[in-house]
């Protein structure tokens, strides 16, 4: 299995796109503004799209992707979420105010776009690729996502705030490589990071206390502006670890 990440921050700018992952070159994960940097013939093979929750920054080009790729397609493309994260892309952006409806466009038959409901543990396997669903806490209902080849998993946080259940999740995780975490606040926006269920790098290192086993940690969706002052937090913080600041186009095979 191969991610490459198209897109890190938690803001965009010059340079900077919001969370994408994509998985070989079928499946992405999250569909930010990083999807906008794939060309149309990279767009018409993603079959599959999973997200980690509604919010804008993750979920942006979800609308322009089905856009482009959709009548140039013979099969719908499927998007795997919670059923709450559904629920709100249905009522606020596939509604043909905000965008078409592309769960019923061109016609219900044959739509541009068909959802998928997904669980917490439960595993979706495509094409002998394992990717299942783990707890988080946000301000929206989300989910985690291990990706697992069989011989090694990457997991990605979504957006989170400190959750002992995503740790023990990761605990049972027996090939775990990748820990690709968000940390969205310094240390001194308490506040902020309560009110918006984000990471900063205080509860970063309560985690990272707990976890039994060694990764490679990638540090994603830093605030536009602030990533250095977040690093050096998370440096101080992280204790034995060696956190990495996660960059665009970086490739991870497992």
């Amino acid at each position: 299995m191969r991610v490459t990440i198209l897109g890190c921050t938690g803001g965009v700018a010059a340079d900077l796109r919001s969370t994408c992952l994509m998985l070989d070159d079928d499946i992405l994960v999250d569909a930010g503004t990083g999807a906008g940097d794939l060309t149309v013939c990279q767009m018409l093979r993603v079959d599959t799209v999973f997200l980690t929750h509604s919010h804008l920054d993750h979920v942006a080009l979800l609308p322009m992707l089905a856009d482009v790729a959709g009548p140039r397609r013979d099969t719908p493309l499927t998007v795997y979420a919670l059923p709450e994260t559904i629920a709100i892309l249905k009522q606020d952006m596939f509604n043909f105010r905000l965008w078409p409806d592309y769960t019923v466009l061109p016609s219900p038959e044959k739509p541009y776009v068909v959802f998928r409901s997904i669980t917490v543990g439960q595993t979706v396997e495509l094409s002998g690729r394992k990717i299942t669903p783990l707890p988080v806490r946000h301000a929206v209902p989300g989910v985690a996502y291990q990706l697992d080849s069989g011989n090694a998993s990457f997991v990605f946080s979504g957006d989170t705030t400190y959750h002992e259940p995503f740790w023990n999740a990761l605990n049972a995780i027996s090939n775990l490589r990748y820990l690709m975490i968000e940390a969205t606040f310094l240390n001194c926006n308490t506040a902020g990071a309560e009110a918006s269920g984000h990471m900063r790098p205080e509860l970063l290192a309560k985690g990272l206390n707990q976890l039994n086993k060694a990764v490679r940690l990638l540090i994603t969706h830093m605030e536009p502006g602030n990533e250095d002052a977040t690093m050096a937090e998370i440096q101080t913080a992280a204790g034995e670890f060696k956190p990495e600041k996660l960059k665009r186009g970086q490739v991870f095979e497992f």
